[in-house]
């Protein structure tokens, strides 16, 4: 009996092998499956994706981009595309085109030459603000969305070595002081240079030059009670800043090239200070590092022009990034311009802008050669006026030194009554608009028309006020446009002919001689348009050009027939949505 208990206690049952390496095998054949199953479908999905990302195909994103900036920009669409990024199942295939701002506002607003240009731009990279405001007061519906700023870059005045040296010493130079300074005979005395006579400064068309109008904002902002921007609508009223503006004006170098980079080539050649006709230029910092540096496409001159950062505060470019609207934008092209912005402003691409000569606010990195350029710190920005007031600065500078005849027509038909927005008829924005465009003219010619049904007997238009210098007769066309009032029928295109008749009877020789239509609908008696075209070209005269630019108030102007009206006499069209956006447009309209 205990031999048979020993043996029990010492015998030891176990599981046999064989099934937990069955049990252990077909685990490891179930995990084995799971996880080739899922790694099979992540890379299945994976290839759907890529396989369908392009379904619909690529879809281009034109981008253009102001000449300064485009060669960057087209480094970041490399690196952009090289992602390659799809956008609701288009892969982006992004172009980008060098074209002055200028030219582009140009094509946008009056008709894009795909000749010469190319197809239209989806969206648009400038130097500045102010091109973005005009392309809003030319026709707001064209901008997609609110600009963004991508790279900055201050105004600098650039002069030869020796003159920056002599304006940097002493007391140095504020925009504030050009309006005085360059008006007087020994301008340069003040720097202890007598001998180098007027401080001659080229200040081209602020219409089309951006560095000009910047430079002239800061000047005008000296003149405000507070010394100091903002300029706004109301200083440019202000008998202080018409003063300044007149001033300016009349300072301005008689040699002023049309353009900054003409201006720049001109100042380089020269080897006196006012050997070109002037001495200076407001430039942008990256445009001067580009034309020291030969990176503008011509040859980096013998001896670099230099940049002075003048005392106050600095006017700053803010290089807007523009997404555009229009029926050959689609959906694709409005997310992908989102995306581009988005990347543009990442730390990497923002340096890739830095290293072109432009200023961010995440890298100090600055080109490696820079002659002339000294990349400054600056301290104090000049804060900047309004999208309506730029384009009233622009107006009151380009009427300001007595070149510009202009006929002002108004429709004065029932519509014109109806609702402009924020609970005031069209009409009264419009009385709005002429009262201020007269009170903050300091010279030029104006008259004013009205056209609504029978007026002046069987004639559906009359003149309020005759054409002539605002100066000596603005309370008259204060009193004319306050008479202004929506009578009855439109008679546009017989009222156009007469005035455009009378324009050309009392032509001023050497002056800019325009006729300006503000409407808000059609044409609905009288002339036809073909009629209202044969008649103008048979009464057109050699050397006697009358433009004819129109505002279209509102949905119901006949868009076509006025814009070819436009095209064909040299004018331009400006839409409008209601009465807010008249002042806008009308400023920007004078300003060109």
């Amino acid at each position: 009996m205990s031999r048979h208990r020993a043996l029990r206690t010492k015998v030891r049952r176990g599981i046999a092998k064989w099934p937990v390496a069955i049990v252990g095998l077909v685990a490891l054949l179930v995990l084995g499956w799971l996880g080739w199953t899922w790694v099979g479908g992540v890379v299945e999905r994976r290839a759907v994706v890529e396989a369908g990302a392009c379904d619909q195909g690529e879809a281009p994103l034109r981008v253009s981009a102001t000449p300064n900036v485009a060669e960057a920009v087209k480094q970041v669409a490399e690196a952009w595309s090289r992602q390659r990024p799809v956008v609701y199942d288009h892969c982006i295939r992004v172009e980008v085109l060098s074209i002055d701002s200028e030219t582009v506002l140009a094509g946008l607003t009056q008709g894009w030459d795909e000749g010469k240009l190319g197809a239209r731009p989806h969206a648009w990279i400038t130097d500045s603000m102010l091109w973005a405001n005009r392309l809003g007061a030319q026709n707001a519906s064209l901008l997609g969305a609110v600009p963004e700023s991508i790279a900055a870059s201050p105004v600098l005045l650039a002069l030869h070595q020796e003159p920056a040296q002599a304006l940097q010493a002493g007391d140095g130079f504020r925009w504030t002081d050009l309006p005085d300074l360059a008006g007087a005979p020994d301008g340069w005395g003040r720097f202890g240079k007598p001998e180098w006579g007027r401080f001659e400064v080229a200040l081209p068309d602020p219409a089309t030059n951006a560095a000009t109008a910047m430079a002239v904002q800061s000047a005008l902002a000296g003149a405000s009670p507070e010394g100091k921007g903002p300029v706004t609508t109301g200083m440019l009223a202000l008998d202080p800043v018409k003063t300044t503006m007149g001033k300016l004006t009349a300072a301005k170098a008689r040699e002023t090239p049309a353009g900054t980079w003409e201006a720049l080539n001109l100042l380089a050649d020269a080897t006196g200070v006012n050997e070109a006709g002037f001495g200076a230029v407001p430039v942008f910092e990256v445009d001067l590092y580009r034309h020291n540096t030969g990176k503008d496409g011509g040859t980096a001159p013998l001896h670099p022009l230099y940049g002075v950062v003048a005392g106050g505060p600095t006017p700053v470019a803010d290089f807007p990034f523009v997404p555009l609207a229009g029926d050959w934008v689609g959906e694709a092209q409005v997310r992908a311009a989102q995306a581009f912005r988005q990347f543009l402003k990442e730390d990497e691409q923002q340096r890739t802008l830095a290293l072109a000569g432009l200023r961010v606010d995440s890298t100090t990195d600055r080109p490696k050669e820079s002659p002339g350029v000294r990349w400054a710190a600056i301290t104090d920005e000049l804060a900047p006026a309004d999208a309506g007031t730029t384009q009233q600065i622009s107006a009151a500078w380009a009427t300001a030194d007595d070149g510009q005849v202009v006929h002002v027509l108004v429709d004065t038909s029932q519509s014109m009554g109806e609702p402009g927005g924020d609970g005031r008829s069209r009409v009264e924005w419009l009385r709005e608009a002429l009262s201020g465009q007269v009170n903050r003219s300091v010279s030029g010619s104006l008259g004013l028309w009205e056209f609504s049904g029978q007026l002046d007997g069987d004639k559906p238009y009359r003149q309020l006020v005759p054409t002539g210098p605002v100066a000596t007769q603005r309370q008259a066309l204060l009193d004319g446009v306050a008479e202004l009032e929506p009578r009855s029928a439109s008679r546009l295109y017989t009222s156009v002919l007469a005035l455009h008749e009378h324009a050309l009877a009392n032509f001023q020789d050497g002056k800019r001689n325009r006729i300006v239509v503000l409407t808000d609908g059609a044409n609905d008696g009288g002339l036809t348009f073909d009629e209202l075209k044969s008649r103008l070209a048979a009464a057109g005269q050699p050397g006697k050009d009358v433009a004819t630019s129109v505002i279209a108030i509102g949905p119901d102007p006949e868009h076509e027939p006025l814009s070819e009206l436009a095209r064909s006499t040299g004018g331009t069209l400006s839409v409008v949505e209601d009465g807010r956006g008249i002042d806008a447009a009308l400023s920007q309209l004078l300003s060109t």
